[in-house]
């Protein structure tokens, strides 16, 4: 992979020199993981960040016997920082929910280059802010309708993760276990409102290639109540 392709794939490091996206693809390894492989697993110590280059990833906790999905993460995304920043066990797993292609760069690399690129560390604590105020955002809609939240769940993995087609933003066919849990809502619930949403020609879901298409964004948004 050339720098220039790493920095576009990863808004993380749009802001780096040349140096330092060089040296992050020299120390870098790579993974394949096939679905339903964990990529990480809960209360292992962070001893790396993780890199999306493609595919698509649920993060989840284990609640006793049960696992429920807290994000969806895909390309250009980035998860381990946390337990490598504050030297504590991983507080949740992580499972491909397609098959996945990630980058690993160790913890003493990372911080290493952390240190002597402060661009980079801007660019860090912007994107986890950003990530606070999403989780902030789905507190204040906790208590909305459920196709308020499930429309919300929806445009925010577009936003971050959709590729343009002529169908609209193209995401992954998330299953509705996940998609619901994510969401706060029941399974069946979510159900119903895809199909709601299905019908009225807002989306696309094509079961063969595996995908969602978000045909009326402009729709979404509105019912997310984010416009």
């Amino acid at each position: 992979m050339q720098t220039e392709v790493f920095s576009e794939i990863f808004p993380l490091l749009s802001t780096a020199n040349p140096q330092t996206l060089e040296w992050l693809l020299n120390v870098s390894i790579e993974h394949e993981y096939p679905v339903g492989r964990a990529v990480l697993m809960e209360d292992a110590w962070g001893n790396a960040v993780y890199f999306v280059v493609s595919g698509w990833v649920k993060v989840r906790r284990t609640c006793g016997d049960d696992a429920v999905a807290l994000a969806i993460l895909g390309r250009g995304d980035f998860f381990g920082e946390m337990a490598i920043l504050d030297e504590s066990p991983r507080s949740t797993d992580v499972i491909a929910l397609s098959p996945v292609k990630l980058l690993s760069i160790s913890r003493e690399r990372f911080i290493q280059i952390l240190f002597k690129d402060p661009q980079l560390h801007h660019r860090m604590l912007q994107l986890m802010v950003r990530r606070l105020r999403q989780i902030n955002q789905r507190l204040q809609i906790r208590s909305a309708p459920p196709a308020v939240k499930l429309a919300h769940t929806l445009v925010s993995l577009g936003e971050s993760y959709g590729l343009e087609s002529a169908q609209g933003k193209e995401i992954f066919n998330i299953p509705f276990k996940d998609l619901a849990e994510v969401t706060e809502i029941g399974v069946e619930e979510t159900s119903k409102i895809m199909e709601k949403l299905h019908e009225k020609g807002w989306i696309k879901i094509d079961s063969l290639h595996n995908n969602i298409y978000l045909i009326n964004f402009k729709q979404l948004l509105n019912l997310a109540g984010k416009v």
